[in-house]
């Protein structure tokens, strides 16, 4: 894994990655109909359970899931979500948008 790690960061698609402590020692913060609840770890839910963070960057989503594919050869089994970052000319671009 630490291979893979220092192989993305000098490539320059890697640009951050972090592990998270375990859920027992989280909290889930929930609004809804205007009362805040808060519920301690541990997490019964262990497939819904955040392990760490990766911040890629690619030049499409197909990269990226190639990517991913490569870090999962080498974790084992799980299971990787991507999300896209919200950038801040994409907020520019979407308010013009808007605007039209």
């Amino acid at each position: 894994m630490g291979k893979l790690i220092e192989d993305g960061m000098k490539a320059g698609y890697l640009l951050a990655v972090e592990g998270c402590m375990p859920s027992a020692t989280g909290a889930r913060v929930r609004f809804s109909g205007g009362k805040v609840t808060v519920t301690d770890g541990p997490f019964a839910e262990s497939k819904e359970v955040i392990g760490g963070l990766a911040l890629l960057q690619a030049n499409s989503k197909e990269e990226a899931i190639e990517l991913v594919k490569q870090f999962l050869h080498v974790a084992g089994d799980g299971e990787c979500e991507l999300r896209q970052l919200f950038e801040a000319d994409q907020n520019t671009q979407a308010q013009s948008a808007a605007r039209s």
